[in-house]
């Protein structure tokens, strides 16, 4: 049984990402996981001077310690004007201070969704070459298009979708096995 950490790259609460995490893991069986609402972890704006004066917060170590405990991450980014959020980016700066090499050993199931016809591609192809810099492996992708009409909280609607989303997340589990 792997130890899986699920979140999205997100800190609104209404996060779509944060839903499209929490039906991936809906169908994960047979493995202890473990969802954080990112939305309830704020993070100052990351500069030298605020790192210098106040260290790094309890979250922010907490937030790496789990990061490093985990098997594998169930991950999925949102986009802002084709990049990932500001507050996601500001987490792995944030991050890569207290541990450059943070997801070292970690397998990765990275996704994305937005309301758009791209699914955050933009983001998503950012994010997926930036993260095996502080170690991360990345096992598979999914991205999700058109999410108010392709998703249900039961259930991504379009079949072949579906059919890809179970896939990649098939792909995932059989990595940690």
């Amino acid at each position: 049984m792997a130890a899986i950490l699920a979140f999205a790259g997100s800190n609104s609460s209404t996060s779509i990402n944060f839903r499209l995490v929490k039906l991936t893991t809906s169908m994960v069986q047979n493995h202890d996981i473990q969802q954080l609402n990112m939305a309830e972890l704020p993070f100052v704006m990351f500069s030298e001077d605020e790192e210098k004066q106040n260290g790094y917060s309890d979250a922010l170590v907490d937030l790496k310690d789990k990061i490093q405990a985990a098997d594998g991450l169930i991950l999925s980014v949102n986009e802002h004007n084709g990049n990932p959020s500001a507050y996601f980016k500001n987490v792995l700066d944030w991050l890569s201070r207290l541990d450059r090499n943070f997801f070292e050993g970690t397998k990765l199931l990275l996704m994305s969704t937005s309301g758009g016809k791209r699914g955050a591609k933009g983001s998503l192809g950012v994010i997926e070459n930036m993260l095996p810099r502080f170690g991360a492996e990345i096992v598979t992708t999914f991205s999700l298009p058109g999410f108010y009409d392709n998703f249900s909280d039961e259930a991504i609607l379009d079949e072949g979708l579906k059919q890809e989303h179970a896939k990649a997340l098939q792909t995932f589990l059989d990595a940690l096995n």
